[in-house]
């Protein structure tokens, strides 16, 4: 999997050599929950998920900048299409970087790769209603607003969350970023 640079960003593959930078976001209990999933409580808890979930994955980057893992995105399968050229955006980003354009930055790069090297025509993405950090993200890089899907995923807790869904063709996404 190649590696994408942005003005500010460098995405590539993460190795195990990332995990202590990966734990150092990850354990912040302002991140993971805005993505469903539990802080992490050790490093090794961090080595174990990175294992499984991104070393050697296709299409999952981490976020770097000034030489540090700051965050992840990735796409993945989409469950709710039965499309094999669609794919679901996912991301995290360490809260010390929250509304400086960084993610936003991020999905473009990784939107322009889906579709002009992949050949992806759709990517969707959804986010828990009380994340507006992330909604700003999606209309920032011009998703269309599909709908919110009550009681759609179980948290960690336990509870059932509603999400709201979005999604963007491949030419949509040329038309918003032609301007």
């Amino acid at each position: 999997m190649k590696s994408i640079n942005t003005k500010n960003l460098l995405l590539r593959p993460l190795t195990m050599d990332d995990t202590a930078d990966v734990f150092a976001y990850s354990k912040n209990e302002n991140v993971g929950p805005r993505a469903g999933w539990k802080p992490h409580e050790t490093i090794q808890e961090t080595a174990e998920i990175m294992k499984t979930i991104f070393v050697g994955q296709e299409n999952v980057w981490g976020i770097e900048r000034d030489k540090r893992i700051i965050g992840s995105i990735g796409l993945i399968e989409d469950p709710h299409r039965q499309n094999d050229q669609a794919r679901m955006l996912g991301y995290a980003l360490s809260e010390d970087y929250w509304g400086q354009g960084i993610m936003t930055e991020a999905a473009k790069a990784v939107l322009a790769y889906a579709f002009d090297t992949l050949g992806l025509c759709l990517i969707s993405v959804v986010h828990y209603p009380s994340n507006l950090g992330s909604q700003r993200v999606i209309e920032k890089c011009g998703f269309y607003y599909e709908g919110t899907i009550r009681q759609a995923e179980k948290l960690y807790t336990g509870e059932i969350r509603d999400v709201k869904a979005y999604s963007i063709f491949r030419e949509e996404f040329r038309e918003e970023n032609e301007r």
